[in-house]
């Protein structure tokens, strides 16, 4: 019962977080940082000063913002904690097109990101569009227990000038 509540505070915190989409800001391009969280810490240290592990799924969401124009996905690199790139998930540019969005998902089994977990997604348009809306949704579904949060992206470089 502690869990659920817990669970339930914790969303109700992270979804009246505000938003990070910012209104009529356009770009050509862009590489942006999103963070992913394969396992998550909590509940108290055991006998040898450890806390409880908690294995996430992550969804990257990448979304076309601009309704007139596509852009092209160049490259989406997913990261550990130490910083190693684990894998690349896009073997050739892919294309959305207005208002269209994708997914890419790292499985709940899969624990070799870590806390600090990241995919780098570099994007580029021919001319300036609507930024898109790049987010990881970090989920966890079993029996009468859930927890799912987004983390937004933030951009660390602007690109196809």
């Amino acid at each position: 019962m502690r869990l659920a509540i817990t669970v339930f505070a914790l969303a109700l915190m992270l979804a009246a977080l505000p938003a990070h989409a910012q209104e009529g800001r356009q770009s050509k391009g862009q590489t942006v940082y999103v963070p992913v969280y394969s396992h998550i810490w909590h509940g108290n240290l055991d006998s040898k000063q450890k806390p409880q592990m908690l294995l996430l799924s992550s969804m990257l969401s990448i979304r076309n913002t601009d309704p007139n124009t596509g852009f092209t996905v160049k490259s989406v690199r997913y990261y550990d904690t130490a910083g190693k790139q684990l894998r690349e998930f896009v073997s050739q540019p892919l294309v959305l097109a207005p208002m269209a969005s994708t997914d890419l998902f790292v499985e709940h089994k899969d624990d070799t990101g870590g806390t600090g977990a990241n995919f780098v997604v570099e994007w580029s348009a021919d001319k300036p569009i609507s930024e898109p809306i790049i987010e990881t949704v970090n989920a966890y579904f079993f029996g009468p227990h859930s927890l799912a949060f987004t983390s937004p992206g933030r951009p660390i470089a602007a690109s196809g000038k």
